[in-house]
This record gives C-alpha cells, sequence and structure tokens, in this order.
C-alpha cells in the first residue's frame, strides 16, 4: 500500500507532488510516468524551496500528521474530501439546536389548581363547600336536580351548577333569622299597595305551587314602582322572626323597569281560611309541570294582605337556585291566616319546601315603625 504526498507552496503557486512509496516493508514497484521525477521524498522537498520560495513557508501534512522539518512545516496530503476552509479571522457560526419540544400533556392529567384553589379558599372564608366545576351527578350518571331534601338538597345547592355558586358563597343570602333586637328601628316609608281583580295562570312547577299573574299589579317603595309577576308558597314559613316559625309563607315577587326585584313576605298562621288561597287551591295542578287558567278578575291579592302593614327590610337573595343577590325583601310583620284544611292540601304535595335560614353576615336590618 503506497502513501501519496502534496506540496502546496504560497506566493500564488501550488505544487502537486506525486504519491511515493514511503514504506521500505513495501515492495519497490516499476516507476509509472506519474513517477518520472524519480525522487525521494527530501529531494522533492528541497526542490520545492529552491529559488524565491527559500524564506517562505511550506506545510506538509503527510496522513493528516505535520511534520517540521528544515523550516518546511508540512506538505497536505488529501486523503478524503474536506469541508471548505473558514477565512482566517472570521467568526465560527454555531447553529442552536432546537429547543426541545414541550412535553406532550398525559392523558388524565390535572390542570394547575389555580382555579379550583381559588375556589376553595372562597369557599373556607364563607363556612361553605367550594362549588365544582362541573353539574353534579347522582350514581347514575345524571345530573342532580336541586330539591330541598336528598342529594340534591340545600347543602348541595352550590355544587350541583357553576351558575348555582352563589348559594354557597353568597353573603347575603335568603332566608334570614330576624331578631327584634338586633335591627335598626324608627320611622320608615309605607309600602304603597297597587293590586287590582286579575287572572293568572297556577303552575305546579315541582318545588311550589306558584301563580303567574296577568294584570296591573304593582308596589311603590324606596322611590321606585315594582310589578308583581308572581306569587308562590313555602311550608313552613322560610323566614324566621324572633325564634318564631309560621305554617306557611307567600312570597309575592316583583320587578321594576331596571330589572331589580322587590320580594314581599306575607306570614300564615293557622287560624280561619284564606279566601285569595282558596281560589288558588281551587284551580290547583296536580302534576309537576301542569298548569291551569284562571278565570279573570277572579284574583285580588288585596284578600291575602293583613291589616297592619308594618314591615321588615333588608337586601338579600332568591331562595333557590340560582340564589341570585340584590333582592331586596318586606317582611310584613302581621301574619294573615290559613286553615287547618287549606294547609293539609298543600303539606300533601309539599311537606317541606323551605330553605334553611341563612347567615346574617353583619347586614343592617331596618325595623319599619
Amino acid at each position: 500500500m503506497s502513501r501519496r504526498a502534496t506540496a502546496v507552496a504560497s506566493l500564488g503557486l501550488a505544487c502537486l507532488l506525486t504519491a511515493l512509496p514511503l514504506s521500505a516493508a513495501e515492495p519497490a514497484a516499476k516507476p509509472t510516468a506519474g513517477e518520472a521525477l524519480g525522487k525521494d521524498l527530501a529531494e522533492q522537498l528541497r526542490e520545492a524551496a529552491k529559488g524565491n520560495l527559500s524564506q517562505k513557508q511550506l506545510t506538509v501534512i503527510v496522513n493528516g500528521t505535520e511534520a517540521k522539518s528544515s523550516g518546511v512545516t508540512s506538505i497536505p496530503k488529501p486523503a478524503k474530501p474536506v469541508a471548505p476552509t473558514r477565512p482566517v479571522g472570521a467568526r465560527k457560526t454555531v447553529q442552536a439546536e432546537p429547543a426541545d419540544p414541550p412535553a406532550p400533556a398525559v392523558q388524565g392529567s390535572k390542570p394547575a389548581p389555580a382555579a379550583s384553589y381559588q375556589r376553595a379558599r372562597t369557599a373556607a372564608l364563607v363556612g361553605h363547600a367550594a362549588p365544582s366545576a362541573t353539574p353534579h351527578k347522582d350514581s347514575h350518571g345524571h345530573d342532580v336536580h336541586w330539591a330541598y331534601e336528598g342529594e340534591g338538597g340545600p347543602d348541595a345547592w352550590g355544587q350541583l351548577k357553576p351558575e348555582y355558586k352563589t348559594c354557597a358563597l353568597g353573603k347575603r343570602q335568603s332566608p334570614i333569622h330576624i331578631q327584634e333586637s338586633n335591627t335598626l328601628q324608627g320611622p320608615a316609608e309605607a309600602i304603597q299597595f297597587s293590586y287590582q281583580p286579575s287572572s293568572g295562570t297556577v303552575v305546579n312547577n315541582g318545588h311550589t305551587i306558584q301563580v303567574d299573574v296577568v294584570g296591573d299589579n304593582s308596589i311603590n317603595v324606596r322611590g321606585s314602582n315594582y310589578k308583581l309577576l308572581q306569587f308562590h308558597f313555602h311550608h313552613p314559613s322560610e323566614e324566621h322572626i324572633n325564634h318564631k316559625v309560621y305554617s306557611m309563607v307567600v312570597h309575592l315577587v316583583h320587578r321594576n323597569i331596571e330589572g331589580q326585584l322587590a320580594v314581599v313576605a306575607v306570614l300564615l298562621d293557622p287560624g280561619a281560611a284564606n279566601g285569595l288561597i282558596n281560589k288558588v287551591w281551587t284551580y290547583m295542578p296536580l302534576d309537576a309541570g301542569d298548569t291551569v287558567r284562571m278565570p279573570a278578575g277572579l284574583l285580588d291579592l288585596n284578600e291575602l294582605l293583613p291589616k297592619d302593614q308594618r314591615y321588615y327590610q333588608f337586601l338579600g337573595s332568591l331562595t333557590t337556585p340560582p340564589c341570585t343577590e340584590g333582592v331586596l325583601w318586606l317582611v310584613l310583620k302581621q301574619p294573615t291566616t290559613v286553615s287547618a284544611e287549606q294547609l293539609k292540601l298543600f303539606r300533601q304535595l309539599y311537606p317541606n319546601n323551605a330553605r334553611p335560614v341563612q347567615p346574617v353576615n353583619s347586614r343592617p336590618i331596618r325595623d319599619a315603625q
């Protein structure tokens, strides 16, 4: 196996020397046309250095190894094609390696807990469980509907749906226990009731008996007019007054032009039959979702109101999901009556449809004298 050497000289000259046998152990080959120069390596080096090249530097590389001899550094011997040489002083460009792609999400992994942590922390501050982000499911995988007992009872309302979270997190929830000793007592404007004979539709909505009123019925209070939308019943009363729970309560729901709600609560104690309730019970639907239309002019809400219309006033919420707050509550102090028969009929349909009282949370309660 022969070795080849190449001599390259500066000053615009390049001398390519033919490869010669470098190993003495190899058998001598018959000179070829390319070996006509017939000289050993030392002689070729001296010839390359003659003349005007005596003071120039010659580089000799044999098999990639530099050899130093007589001011001559080396003669390059190309063994394999090499990449182009970078000019002297040029800065080497280093190509940055691409950044590792983000690790793929592991199926079933939990998201960052920031949002759920905040909900849990807020719930802890108000003393309730944090609402879940998804609707609550029962053991069969069905959505749990809100109710007054069981899996969908009042303690779970805030967890059933995201839009019900105020039921758990709200700080001005209704109903409340009103203790007269803790109220703001003093003069207050009278509620101006403007109720006319009207008609309506009696609805069994699965939670109570409700009457959707059709007619010109309204109240004026706090400088605003609120139109009557509907009224419905709870047994027992949701409001507690001085530790007393009444047999029933009627909630008359009003709304003003700004969309604000005002609810008048009329408490019911056992006694004489109530004329208005008797008319409603006459057209009472039997099944949830069933409706019955009442004759025109049959409803007169004045039959429901007590003679003494002084009231307690506070800001609260709806007493059913979604428990929206900002509702003006006007609880009439004097109860009216409901007969034992009227009470029994409603109780057979709804034995208990009252939300438990909620924390007052230092809310001012006005006692209108």
